[in-house]
């Protein structure tokens, strides 16, 4: 199927963001923070993105943002994944061009529609 990149600084979050991802038939890659995750980003070209605010070295805004502006993985929908649940966090990062936004504790039916309705066809 496709290839998603998990960038989250928390190993639990991972397994469990891998563990849905998997289920759906994707391949995964991973990053532990924002600087890695643009790295990997831009090496392994994923279909999608799962990415995390709240991590060191570069937040996930800043790393959405780096993302979405570079010509080279500007096509990748990112999909912010996060405990930062109110409103401006949403509209800043949907500013900093995320596709959507997903609140953790993650509701594994809404990440699974979310994923289906961004992956590539």
């Amino acid at each position: 199927m496709g290839r998603i990149l998990i960038v989250d600084d928390s190993p639990s979050q991972i397994e469990g963001l891998r563990r849905v991802v998997q289920k759906l038939g994707h391949d995964v890659v991973t990053a532990e923070d924002g600087l890695q995750g643009i790295e990997v980003a831009k090496r392994e070209l994923p279909d999608l993105i799962l990415m995390d605010v709240v991590m060191p070295n570069l937040n996930g805004f800043q790393a959405t943002r780096q993302i979405s502006k570079d010509p080279k993985t500007s096509h990748i929908p990112v999909v912010l994944v996060t405990t930062k649940d109110q409103e401006t966090d949403k509209v800043w990062g949907m500013r900093q061009g995320a596709k959507a936004y997903v609140v953790k504790p993650i509701n594994e039916h809404e990440l699974i529609k979310t994923i289906n309705e961004l992956m590539p066809r």
